[in-house]
């Protein structure tokens, strides 16, 4: 999932909470790079501190214990039209990721490039949590799904 998505679960309800519900509840792995939880972790303390009744630090924590961080070599040239958004892509080819959440519309622009599926966060819970969806992976600061 992008940083937006996961922060958006972080403080507020709807499909992004359902996202990071789920891999709390181990019905997905979150896969991401250093990267991407460096984001996460900035972008987290900025909302915490607008948002001080909000702990961030007990799911960024979880985050590094049980998230999947892998090594992901820059892109070898830009995919996404917002450069800084081609992380995620990425982290999904260096983990075999074929699915990100995301409401970025540069990002969702990229759905398919190498396979990989970049749903809004709502397709993303329609598809794979729904009651007869079996999801197992979610990517990159992404969704991985088998």
């Amino acid at each position: 999932m992008d940083t937006n998505v996961f922060v958006s679960g972080v403080f507020f309800s709807g499909p992004p909470f359902e996202i990071l519900d789920a891999w709390r509840h181990g019905r997905l792995t979150l896969v991401l790079s250093p990267e991407i939880l460096t984001e996460y972790e900035r972008v987290g303390q900025e909302l915490a501190n607008e948002f001080p009744t909000v702990d961030i630090e007990p799911i960024l924590e979880l985050l590094a214990f049980k998230g999947e961080v892998v090594s992901a070599p820059a892109l070898a040239e830009q995919i996404c039209s917002d450069p800084d958004d081609d992380k995620f892509l990425a982290c999904a080819l260096a983990s075999s990721t074929k699915v990100i959440s995301s409401g970025d519309k540069a990002l969702r622009k990229t759905s398919g490039y190498a396979g990989i599926e970049v749903l809004s966060p709502r397709e993303f819970v329609d598809k794979y949590l729904k009651k007869n969806s079996q999801p197992t992976h979610t990517g990159n600061g992404n969704t991985r799904a088998r």
